[in-house]
């Protein structure tokens, strides 16, 4: 076998050691750790939120913060599409647009001009 550098050296004994830490954090046989909890129920109940269904023909009473929470997120969907549509366009390629068919009536302006000058003598 040929001699180790000290650089091989180093990164295997990096390498053994980032995996070595790799393998006992989160496994399952080595508990509680400083990354990993066992958690405070046996199982997840699989509802959202963790409530249980009503019974049947029962309905969920509102809390108090969400019809102004509903109320807000609607009129706030509805201000900003309606401002949204109607911001004017301030975009350089529409003042650019304007000020060429400025100009361009601006010289049909003198070119008429022109002809009607010449015809007139």
């Amino acid at each position: 076998m040929p001699p180790q550098t000290p650089l091989s050296s180093a990164s295997a004994a990096l390498r053994r050691r980032l995996l070595q830490s790799l393998r006992t954090r989160g496994g399952a046989d080595s508990g509680a750790s400083r990354w990993t909890s066992p958690g405070h129920e046996e199982r997840p109940k699989g509802y959202l939120l963790n409530r249980t269904p009503l019974p049947p023909g029962q309905s969920r009473k509102w809390e108090d913060w969400e019809l102004p929470c509903y109320i807000t997120s609607f009129l706030t969907i509805v201000i900003l599409g309606v401002g949204l549509n109607a911001k004017p366009d301030l975009t350089i390629e529409t003042w650019a647009h304007e000020k060429a068919l400025e100009r361009l009536k601006m010289e049909n302006n003198l070119a008429a001009n022109n002809n009607d000058s010449s015809e007139s003598p």
